[in-house]
């Protein structure tokens, strides 16, 4: 007997924007708008995807890329957000940073600024709809010149307290140099922002080690490869960064070949911080609480097991205090409970 995973408190810190949008509404948007969508993101919903090499990264990125065109309106972006947080409440999340690089919009949505506030305004508006506190994370592409990252920095250092709570870079690890995206971590983190950005996750534990160095990272998307390296395991465990470990978008990009083979155990025993995140559940087909339960069923989790990443989720956001205060004890609340499934 277990307790309903959909019914314990979590907060969700690795979700990408586009990625959140339900398929269902990116085939109506798509056929709204005369939209040509590849059969990957069709009938053969959700895609096979191996990104182990370039060319199954560049047909995921094209696919997200797809995905994105289909965002045209206000009201567009409006339904996203609150799809999300309403998929998110289902799910069982409380606390919800989601990811977005503004500079991806922009054109069709009156700039960088425009389309951040556009952000901000659809999260507080779904957030009195749905009862799910939203913040954003502001993120640069590492595909792109780090001279945009700054920019984008500034950005999100001015939104620092309005909504934005952290800055993150993303996009493919084999791309751009690390240590040239260390000014702009530098002016997020005078601003007071959570740093971000993806690492050890198709790259090993290098990058992670230059995110900590250089980017001075307070979390790492994703981090998972981590475990390779003994010292560095240890470091992050004794620095308490929290990774955002995503189990189903590891085994679609080829990372690990099966949801048995993502080193969640092993991050644990050594004392880890892990929070359990969906990505892009648009291309990977599973939410927030199907990261628990596939980590639930891979790996024999108790239901304490359970209840302690949910708390580590809590303990790594940006959420207020007494936002994390309720959550966690309604966690010991759910614990508590007898099992019922």
């Amino acid at each position: 007997m277990h307790r309903p995973l959909t019914e314990l408190p979590k907060a969700h810190l690795h979700l990408h924007f586009t990625g959140a949008m339900r398929h269902s509404t990116l085939l109506e948007l798509a056929a709204r708008d005369g939209i040509h969508l590849p059969e990957a993101l069709v009938s053969a919903w959700p895609p096979k995807l191996t990104a182990a090499d370039e060319k199954g990264w560049f047909r995921f990125q094209r696919l997200y890329d797809v995905a994105r065109s289909v965002l045209r309106t206000e009201g567009d972006i409006r339904r996203l957000v609150r799809e999300a947080a309403e998929d998110d409440v289902i799910d069982g999340g409380r606390w919800l940073e989601i990811q977005v690089g503004p500079d991806g919009y922009a054109a069709r949505f009156g700039g960088i600024t425009a389309f951040t506030d556009l952000v901000l305004d659809a999260a507080r508006e779904a957030t009195a709809n749905t009862g799910l506190p939203i913040a954003v994370v502001i993120a640069a592409n590492r595909t792109r010149h780090p001279l945009d990252a700054r920019m984008l920095a500034r950005l999100a250092a001015q939104y620092a307290g309005r909504g934005v709570v952290g800055f993150g870079l993303s996009n493919d690890e084999r791309r751009g140099v690390t240590e040239e995206f260390g000014p702009a971590f530098r002016i997020a983190r005078r601003a007071d922002l959570l740093l971000v950005p993806h690492g050890g996750e198709l790259v090993g534990p290098a990058n992670i080690e230059a995110c900590l160095d250089l980017l001075h990272a307070d979390r790492l998307g994703h981090g998972v490869r981590v475990v390779e390296d003994p010292a560095l395991l240890d470091r992050v465990a004794a620095a308490g960064t929290t990774l955002e470990v995503c189990p189903t978008s590891n085994v679609a990009l080829g990372v690990y070949s099966d949801l048995t083979s993502v080193p969640l155990p092993q991050l644990l025993a050594a004392g880890v911080n892990v929070a359990l995140g969906a990505d892009d559940p648009l291309l990977f087909g599973s939410r927030l609480a199907s990261q628990y339960a596939t980590m639930r069923a891979a790996h024999d989790l108790s239901d304490a097991q359970l209840a302690e990443l949910a708390r580590m989720s809590v303990r790594g956001s940006r959420a207020p205090e007494s936002v994390r205060a309720q959550i966690l004890t309604d966690i010991d609340t759910w614990l508590a409970a007898p099992p019922s499934e």
